[in-house]
C-alpha cells in the first residue's frame, strides 16, 4: 500500500468530521441564534471531548466563519445556477432568476440567511476568507449590469448626482471585476440590490405578516419593476 492511502483515508475521515460538526453548529444556529453557538455545545452533541474539537476549529470565531463561507456559497450557487439556465441575451429573465434563486434559498435555509444578510455577531469580525464567497451574488449583478451598459439600456430614473469621490469608489468597484459600468447605473444598481434584499428581509423577519397574503405575487412585481429601473 503507497503512503498516500492512509493520508487519503485520513482526509477522507476529517472531512466527514467536518461536514457532521458543521451541520450539527447549523441546527444549534437555529435554534440558538449566532450568539448562542458553542462550541462545547456542538462537541457535547457529537459525543468529542471538547478538546478534540479545537483541531478542527481552534475558536467559536472559525466555526461561525465556516458556517458563513458555506452560507455565502451556498446562496451563490443558487443564484448561479437559476441565472446559467437563462438565454445570456434576455438580460430581465437574468435578473428574475438571480432574483428569486436568492428568493428561494433564502425561504429554504432562513437561519443561514440571517447568519449573513441579518445583524451583525456581536464581536465577530468576518476575515478575509469570507469575501470571496460573498462576492459571488455581487458579481452576478455586475455582469448584468455590464451587459446593460454595453446594450446603452436606458436607465428608467434621471441619473443621480454623483460626488467625483462616491464616482470615484463606484468605479473602482467595477474595475475590480474587470467590468464597464457607468457611476450612473452603478448607483442605480445598488439601489435595486438594497430593494431585493430589503424584500426578502422583510419577509422572513414577518414584516410582511398581516399585510398581504400573496408574498409570491408583491416579489414578482418589484422584481420586474426593479430590473426596468436598471435599464431593462
Amino acid at each position: 500500500m503507497s503512503d498516500s492511502a492512509p493520508k487519503r483515508a485520513r482526509d477522507i475521515a476529517r472531512a466527514a468530521l467536518i461536514r457532521e460538526i458543521t451541520g450539527t453548529a447549523r441546527r444549534h444556529l437555529a435554534e440558538e441564534g449566532a450568539t448562542g453557538l458553542s462550541l462545547r455545545a456542538v462537541s457535547r452533541e457529537l459525543g468529542m471531548v471538547s478538546s478534540a474539537i479545537y483541531r478542527y476549529f481552534p475558536s467559536r470565531d472559525a466555526l461561525l466563519t465556516q458556517l458563513i463561507v458555506e452560507a455565502y456559497d451556498a446562496v451563490g450557487s443558487a443564484a448561479e445556477q437559476a441565472e446559467a439556465e437563462i438565454d445570456r441575451t434576455d438580460l430581465g429573465g437574468r435578473f428574475a432568476a438571480i432574483a428569486h434563486g436568492i428568493r428561494d434559498w433564502a425561504r429554504t435555509n432562513p437561519h443561514e440567511y440571517a447568519l449573513i444578510y441579518g445583524s451583525p455577531v456581536p464581536g465577530y469580525a468576518a476575515p478575509e476568507d469570507t469575501i470571496a464567497p460573498a462576492s459571488r451574488v455581487t458579481l452576478l449583478l455586475l455582469r448584468l449590469l455590464a451587459d446593460l451598459e454595453a446594450a446603452d439600456a436606458p436607465l428608467a430614473e434621471p441619473a443621480p448626482a454623483l460626488s467625483s469621490a462616491l464616482e470615484a469608489q463606484l468605479a473602482a468597484l467595477v474595475a475590480d471585476a474587470g467590468l464597464t459600468v457607468s457611476p450612473a447605473r452603478m448607483a442605480t444598481g445598488i439601489g435595486v440590490w438594497t430593494e431585493l434584499y430589503g424584500m426578502i428581509s422583510f419577509e422572513l423577519f414577518g414584516q410582511f405578516q398581516n399585510v398581504f397574503d400573496n408574498a409570491d405575487e408583491i416579489f414578482a412585481a418589484r422584481v420586474e419593476a426593479m430590473a426596468a429601473r436598471m435599464g431593462v
